[in-house]
């Protein structure tokens, strides 16, 4: 496959322009990489009116994904998610409110999103929460909340995979939101690969009409490299939209350097990573029975996950990865995460479970969390823009949430902004460590 725009940077260095352009850098070496940073040159394209190497290099992108439309983004999933959130609201009927069925465990962009679009939310809950970055739905709960709304919702609105690992019913969901006439929009930040495994479990091949992934968590990308994807199921005036509505929530500074590197990603797809990928796949099932043989409980995950369920161990289960200099992408006070790749070796799965080694300590079963379900008293966009001030969390309980206070990982908030603060809200401040909280002043 075609690699446009990293064949335009290779040229330009080889052909020694001098560079009375952007960046500063002027190609010269602070990281070693500057030569590959330009800024929008003759032929290099322009990401949000792409006709020329990027448009080339995007096509090849939807070609692997079998999608109506693949478009790159250098701010992630963050920038991509507000973008199809804008696209679900353009596309809903005449004359429906701006309304978006959301599973609570959204990332805090879409909260954003919220704000900046000033849409509403319905949210759904669990049966039962055991963590913060989960929430599973079933198609029975969600088609009783469509059927009890007044008029289909813009979209349908999932996080699939989860934090954990937890993979949602994508066929099953989107069977129900298109029987209610309306779209499912899916969170697949960490499911880019879910694309090239047999059979593909990516949410686009399972029904879902805009998705978005950030394709550097589990593919060969820089940070910040993503997709927007739009289905072949959405006519061409939503897929003609998509690069507006990036536009809304991106830099006119995007990074080369991502840009490069997803159009490398497209060359590695249509070669050897997707075998690579699936021998890692079953590798990691390997491991994953050999830790629960050695007494360890390892939750059911996407494929290149690995979630130990370790109540009131697994910060100090981090640390021990972290002695034997190995790094976890997450952990809490009962969920340790750790995200794999083709580009992981042998030799660090041998030295994870050297150190992970055998668990003696009783299994415990996960501890129910407390539903914070707060009363919305303003909607997310007034709440934003109201003034606010920083308090302590314990001090918290009756005000109205102004922008929450998560940290990354997992971006998850407790309380959305314009709902009052309750006292299950407070007791997850304390389990997750949450200090100060934002309020609208009183």
């Amino acid at each position: 496959m075609k690699t446009p725009i990293a064949d335009l940077l290779r040229r330009y260095e080889e052909e020694g322009f001098a560079r009375f352009h952007m960046p500063g850098h002027k190609g010269r070496a602070i990281l070693g990489c500057e030569h590959w940073d330009i800024t929008e040159i003759a032929g290099a394209d322009s990401l949000y009116e792409a006709d020329g190497i990027i448009a080339e290099s995007e096509g090849n992108a939807a070609a692997l994904f079998g999608t109506r439309r693949s478009c790159f983004s250098t701010e992630g999933s963050s920038q991509c998610l507000k973008a199809m959130l804008y696209l679900a609201l353009q596309s809903r009927s005449a004359g429906t409110p701006p309304v978006i069925v959301a599973a609570r465990n959204v990332h805090r962009a879409f909260l954003h999103a919220a704000a900046l679009l000033d849409f509403e939310v319905v949210w759904l809950f669990p049966a039962e929460s055991r963590s913060l970055c989960s929430c599973p739905i079933s198609a029975e709960m969600l088609g009783r909340t469509l059927a009890s709304l007044d008029a289909p919702p813009a979209a349908v609105y999932l996080t699939s995979p989860d934090y954990l690992g937890g993979m949602a019913d994508i066929a099953a969901l989107a069977a129900v939101a298109h029987r209610h006439g309306t779209l499912l929009a899916v969170d697949n930040a960490h499911g880019a690969y879910l694309r090239f495994l047999t059979p593909s479990q990516h949410p686009m091949d399972l029904g879902t009409d805009l998705c978005c992934d950030s394709a550097h968590k589990t593919l060969p990308v820089l940070t910040g490299g993503a997709y927007l994807h739009i289905s072949r199921r959405l006519g061409e005036e939503t897929a003609a939209q998509a690069k507006h509505a990036l536009a809304l929530f991106g830099s006119t500074s995007p990074s080369y350097l991502t840009l490069a590197s997803l159009d490398l990603c497209n060359a590695a797809l249509a070669g050897e990573l997707p075998a690579r990928m699936h021998r890692m796949a079953q590798r990691l099932a390997e491991i994953r029975e050999i830790l629960r043989g050695r007494g360890w409980t390892v939750l059911e995950s996407d494929p290149l996950r690995l979630t130990i369920h370790a109540p009131q161990r697994a910060h100090a289960l981090a640390q021990k990865l972290r002695s034997g200099k190995m790094e976890c992408e997450y952990a809490d006070g009962d969920f340790l995460v750790l995200m794999l790749t083709a580009e992981n070796r042998e030799e660090e799965l041998q030295r994870l479970l050297s150190v992970l080694g055998t668990n003696d300590a009783p299994a415990a079963e996960a501890e129910a969390l407390p539903l914070a379900k707060g009363e919305r008293a303003l909607s997310i966009r007034e709440a934003f823009f109201r003034p606010h001030e920083t308090i302590p969390a314990a001090e918290s309980l009756g005000r109205i949430c102004a922008a929450p206070t998560v940290s990354c990982p997992p971006a998850i908030p407790i309380v959305v902004s314009g709902e009052v603060i309750g006292a299950e809200a407070v007791k997850l401040f304390h389990r997750y460590g949450v200090e100060t909280v934002e309020v609208v002043s009183l």
